[in-house]
């Protein structure tokens, strides 16, 4: 333990000292840093995604600097530093685990987060338990998240069935908007409610459906561009191979996975 507070203590100093020294550090803001942060998160998610170890402790590091890079802006004009929000996180964590630091007697995960959602409403005083689901997330994020906190309130599906059932009407409702001709706002209105209820199901099947989509995507180019040599060692142009000699590429491709 004693190593780990003496790490974090020589970074608070190296970022004290590049605050007063260093002319790139000096001119930041918490405004400046912001797109910096998103691009460290991508990064480390990527890094997660392909189960990198090494790239993960790299890309922790490079958030660690910059949460701490946003404490020391802040304690310069007196509105809280690293102690504070550390304090903060301490506090929040204590609260919402009264199964841990208090009386509470839960069974599983889910009543976990169940209690964490309630508590967390009560704390912010929230009318709406979704107010805390931020804006600018990602449309697939944003309705994962939604739905987890809706459930988190008993506003749920009690069976995956259910939920199975009702991709199943979605799909139907959106191919008759289909075939029927409806407007593109209809249709538009159809594809959204069956996105959000795939990704419900998946919610219930424990899948996260943005790293499953991703996961997928990552696959898909692997599988194309494996096409594209294929197509580039017979010295012919993609688009020239037949439709059957696309698929016979493509499960090559699937083969060597």
């Amino acid at each position: 333990m004693e190593e780990k507070i003496a790490a974090f203590r020589k970074l608070l100093e190296i970022m004290d000292e590049l605050r007063l020294k260093c002319p790139w550090d000096k001119k930041q803001t918490l405004e400046s840093l912001r797109y910096l942060t998103i691009e460290e998160t991508y990064e480390l998610s990527e890094s997660i995604l392909q189960r990198d170890m090494d790239s993960i402790k790299k890309e922790l590091g490079d958030l660690m600097l910059h949460l701490v890079f946003y404490s020391k802006i802040a304690s310069e004009s007196g509105s809280f530093d690293i102690k504070d929000v550390l304090e903060n996180i301490i506090s929040k964590l204590i609260n919402r685990h009264p199964h841990i630091f208090g009386d509470v007697v839960v069974k599983d995960a889910k009543e976990v987060k169940d209690n964490w959602e309630k508590i967390k409403l009560l704390e912010k005083g929230n009318k709406s338990v979704l107010s805390g689901v931020p804006k600018g997330l990602p449309a697939m994020v944003k309705a994962y998240r939604i739905q987890e906190k809706a459930s988190g309130v008993g506003f749920d599906w009690e069976h995956t069935e259910q939920v199975w059932d009702k991709v199943q009407e979605e799909l139907h409702e959106l191919k008759e908007a289909v075939v029927t001709g409806s407007d593109h706002k209809s249709r538009e209105h159809e594809v959204g409610d069956l996105l959000f209820a795939i990704i419900n199901y998946a919610r219930f099947i424990e899948v996260n459906p943005e790293d499953a989509l991703e996961r997928t995507n990552r696959r898909f180019i692997k599988r194309f561009r494996f096409i594209e040599e294929k197509a580039a060692a017979i010295g012919v142009p993609m688009h020239t191979l037949s439709l059957d000699e696309l698929e016979r590429y493509w499960n090559e491709a699937k083969k060597k996975e």
